[in-house]
């Protein structure tokens, strides 16, 4: 799986690394102006890695053919994601992470985020991780296989901090689907910072200066 990421250096020699995850049907170019309205300049430079979802068709759009994590099975069925797919990107996804790594950015200095289906691959990947990640941002999504996720995730990431947030107007993922989700993590005894806000299926400038400071605590 060809992931194409875009990258943005702010400096030389980057410290730590965030991998950001697009949401369904768009692309690595939705988040670079988030990247350029954070301020993370006193923990050093920072990595942005901002990888391209494949094309696939997608079920629950008459099989349209689109940027996609993983198929979306319509409503009828009663597990709407499809698995095959969400652990192939799974394992792509890992194998990023692996490279962040590989470059010299310790596990402890990479955040994991995303948002809707990006959120819920930033999950599934963070909570899975064999090495202990700084944190991971979940932001307007849910928790995917959500009934094997307490079987599948790996010690070394259950004190790993989780910044969740959802719009309280979310008319795409229902605000619900990311409380369930908080509330599992929650009673896994993950470490979640909740936070809503007063939008639909987006990101607000109070989210993005929350987002800001809680990096740089994670990072610090």
């Amino acid at each position: 799986m060809n992931l194409q990421p875009i990258e943005i250096d702010t400096a030389p020699s980057p410290r730590a690394s965030i991998i950001i995850l697009h949401g369904l049907g768009a692309d690595a170019n939705d988040f670079v102006p988030f990247c350029h309205e954070l301020d993370l300049s006193d923990i050093g430079p920072v990595r942005y890695v901002l990888p391209n979802a494949p094309v696939m068709p997608v079920s629950i759009n008459g099989g349209y053919s689109m940027p996609a994590w993983y198929d979306i099975l319509p409503a009828t069925n009663e597990r709407r994601e499809d698995e095959a797919s969400l652990r192939r990107a799974h394992v792509a996804l890992n194998a990023l992470v692996d490279a962040e790594i590989a470059r010299g950015i310790p596990a402890s200095r990479i955040v994991v985020m995303g948002f809707s289906q990006g959120c819920a691959m930033a999950l599934m990947v963070g909570l899975r991780y064999p090495q202990r990640l700084a944190g991971i941002i979940a932001l307007s999504g849910y928790l995917p296989l959500l009934n094997t996720t307490q079987a599948e995730a790996h010690a070394s990431n259950h004190s790993t901090p989780i910044f969740m947030a959802h719009g309280q107007s979310d008319d795409v993922v229902q605000m619900s689907r990311g409380e369930q989700a908080r509330d599992h993590l929650q009673s896994s005894g993950y470490q979640v910072s909740w936070h809503t806000y007063p939008m639909a299926h987006s990101l607000c400038m109070d989210e993005v200066s929350d987002i800001n400071d809680w990096l740089l605590q994670v990072l610090a």
